[in-house]
């Protein structure tokens, strides 16, 4: 095996079967329901049931704390499944089981498993006047199918939009963990704080432990109502867990923090920013809700191995060296005000060099300008998506915070990244470049860079 590639066959079933998930529509492109995903579970026998589940919604911080929740219960000893999106590279790296993504074979038989379901309830949705299932709920009925099947002892589900009415929301998380909660997708979500944590609070179930992170009065008064609403335990941070130290480590940080159960003193944690200060103590609370309901500590070694072990791809990651390029997913001033702070926090570069690239229904001016205090010069661009703001307009959008003299519009990325390298190394040693602005920029950065590894 150690030689082998992968198996030309089943390498062409997966790009055919990964273009026909895609070519489904996008979960915002249809009135919101569970019908569809519940009636396929329904057919199959609920395999969401076969195991536990820790379910993550919020704004930002996710993917990188459901990413540490899973690294914890597998230092526990526990067979795990992982649910996030979206991907970077390769769809199967939403799916992971143990840690990794799950191989082409394994993704393409629990496809296969599901798909006479999905075509049945595609048949009696449209009879009925509704549309087909979109690509989420059909990768969400993948993902569980390959859970059952592994099988997994807990699944770590990550949500994809929101969460009353999200696919992932037919399992029934024992815990329910929400990280800060932020105005995002306002298409879909509304464009309160209200009423996206109304939207959102939809996760926490009868009986669950819901684990919160820090959050403004309104979003957590709307979370606290929900719990008391179907009797869930509720453990807020900084009522019970938090982050009780951080100081800054060579290639990260070191942390002390107070779960729910007790006390963990020096923790090294591989990731940038405060931030991630803070979804570390979420990921330990949620943990141990899970294992003791909150009332058994972890084993101190277990926890330390396992966030020395943690990776975020493309959250603040550095792809390169000579000069330095990082790359970050922030795409919501949220996310780009975390995307600062640390910045300010863990690096000390001399020029630093923005490459930006924003979706259209993005804040870009304002996640430009929250940009604009640490970036010595910005390159703009677009990626691949054809949702990307154009080069012009963004361009445009630049100069009245920048001002002209300090922003290049290239239209090419590939070109973008070339020229903002160039303009960080009149940095010279300490020069840096920033690729940031989405997750679709921050994962051709990194292809373009050679950098492909997820795991």
């Amino acid at each position: 095996m150690s030689g082998a590639g992968p198996d030309p066959a089943v390498a062409a079933r997966m790009v055919e079967v990964t273009e026909e998930i895609l070519a489904r529509a996008p979960e915002t492109a249809i009135e919101p329901t569970l019908d569809r995903v519940a009636r396929v579970m329904d057919l199959m026998g609920e395999p969401q049931r076969s195991f536990g589940v820790i379910h993550v919604t919020g704004t930002n911080g996710k993917t990188s704390t459901s990413r540490m929740i899973e690294r914890l219960l597998r230092e526990l000893g526990l067979n795990t499944g992982r649910f996030t999106s979206p991907h970077l590279h390769d769809l199967r790296e939403r799916i992971a089981i143990a840690g990794e993504p799950v191989s082409p074979e394994r993704f393409l038989a629990a496809y296969d498993d599901v798909l006479p379901f999905v075509q049945l309830a595609d048949e009696e949705s449209v009879a009925a006047g509704g549309p087909r299932m979109t690509f989420f709920e059909v990768l969400t009925c993948v993902a569980f199918a390959a859970f059952a099947d592994a099988p997994v002892d807990i699944a770590v589900l990550e949500v994809g939009l929101g969460g009353s009415w999200d696919a992932t929301n037919v399992a029934d998380g024992a815990v329910a963990v929400v990280t800060p909660i932020a105005i995002d997708h306002t298409r879909y979500l509304g464009d309160s704080l209200e009423s996206i944590a109304t939207e959102k609070a939809g996760i926490i179930k009868p009986g669950a432990i819901a684990v919160l992170g820090s959050q403004e009065s309104e979003a957590m008064q709307i979370l606290l109502d929900r719990a008391d609403e179907v009797d869930a335990s509720v453990h807020p941070e900084g009522l019970g867990f938090g982050v009780l130290e951080r100081t800054l480590a060579v290639g990260g940080q070191q942390l002390s923090l107070r779960g729910l159960a007790g006390d963990y003193p020096d923790l090294f944690l591989p990731l940038f920013g405060e931030h991630q200060a803070h979804n570390a103590a979420l990921a330990v609370a949620a943990v141990e809700a899970f294992v003791g309901g909150g009332e058994q500590p972890l084993d101190i070694d277990l926890v330390r191995a396992a966030f020395e072990a943690m990776t975020s791809p493309g959250r603040l990651e550095v792809v390169r060296r000579s000069p330095t390029v990082v790359v970050d997913a922030a795409h919501n001033p949220a996310g780009v005000t975390a995307l600062v702070e640390a910045v300010r926090d863990s690096f000390t570069f001399h020029r630093l060099v923005g490459l930006v690239a924003v979706l259209e229904d993005k804040d870009a001016e304002a996640m430009l300008q929250l940009l604009e205090p640490v970036l010595d010069h910005i390159v703009v661009s677009r990626n691949t998506s054809p949702r990307s703001i154009r080069p012009a307009r963004l361009g445009e959008l630049a100069a009245e915070i920048f001002g002209e003299d300090r922003v290049t519009v290239v239209p090419d990325l590939p070109d973008a990244l070339d020229t903002a390298a160039g303009l960080a190394d009149e940095g010279g040693m300490s020069g840096a470049v920033l690729a940031t602005g989405s997750v679709v920029t921050a994962a051709e950065v990194r292809m373009l860079l050679g950098v492909t590894s997820t795991s």
